[in-house]
């Protein structure tokens, strides 16, 4: 699981605008965004040194991936590569449909299901493996949209009925200001939409040791007079303050 709000608009001064939780197993040991590796300098990510991949990254390009695991999908299988992999196959790409195309080329069979996020300051993509199609790319309407377990704005899925609408409500955000009161509602609320089910919060607690890990809002300018923005919560996202990344 994982919860992706984007307000996407190619035509403005910040075209993408992006605010995401991270779930996952608490216990499973991570580092927040940096420069990771060695053979791969220009990318700025989370790593998860379990498997050595990510969750969520920014390439010198500008490009962002975020990866989603779908439904009855969690954790690794025998047999199965780590999508965390996916993350460092996109931010190889200098734009975003150069890392899409390259997505899309995988062999899906070597992954569990996902969902992926692909962005830069000129194209917007949502990549869906569900395990039943191929991997098929769907570029992102303007506007906001909200990504969880299931298919992007499905107001069948809890947290999406829960706040899309609350998403797409909230005021115009000035990243430069770095006034995200309103998204960061959204991430922090614990309330779940489905009674004694806390999977439908944003802001999840179980207590099984899965939950709300990390938290992100970052923003990619239409132009080289403003640099990228990432602001990280290595915590829930009501629990400890957001820092810059260094990018």
């Amino acid at each position: 699981m994982c919860t992706f709000i984007i307000r996407w608009n190619p035509d403005t001064d910040w075209p993408a605008i992006i605010a995401c939780n991270r779930d996952e197993m608490i216990k499973r040991p991570s580092r927040p965004p940096g420069r990771h590796w060695i053979d791969r300098p220009d990318i700025v990510a989370g790593f998860d040194e379990e498997a050595g991949g990510s969750w969520l990254g920014i390439n010198d390009y500008g490009v962002i991936a975020g990866i989603l695991n779908r439904t009855d999908s969690l954790g690794w299988t025998v047999g199965k590569r780590s999508r965390g992999e996916l993350i460092l196959e996109a931010l190889d790409h200098p734009d975003a449909v150069d890392a899409v195309r390259a997505v899309s080329e995988i062999n899906g069979d070597a992954y569990r299901t996902f969902n992926m996020i692909v962005v830069d300051n000129r194209d917007a993509f949502w990549i869906k493996h569900d395990g039943v199609e191929q991997i098929v790319c769907h570029p992102l309407p303007i506007g906001t949209s909200m990504l969880t377990a299931e298919n992007l704005n499905d107001l069948n899925a809890p947290r999406i009925a829960h706040h899309l609408e609350d998403a797409r409500n909230a005021k115009e955000i000035n990243p430069k200001t770095a006034v995200w009161t309103e998204w960061k509602s959204i991430l922090s609320d614990r309330t779940p939409y489905v009674k004694d089910n806390p999977l439908t919060a944003t802001n999840i607690e179980t207590d099984y040791g899965f939950g709300t890990v990390s938290s992100s809002f970052l923003a990619i300018p239409g132009t080289t007079r403003n640099k990228p923005i990432w602001l990280f919560c290595d915590a829930p996202p009501d629990q400890e303050s957001f820092v810059p990344v260094q990018i």
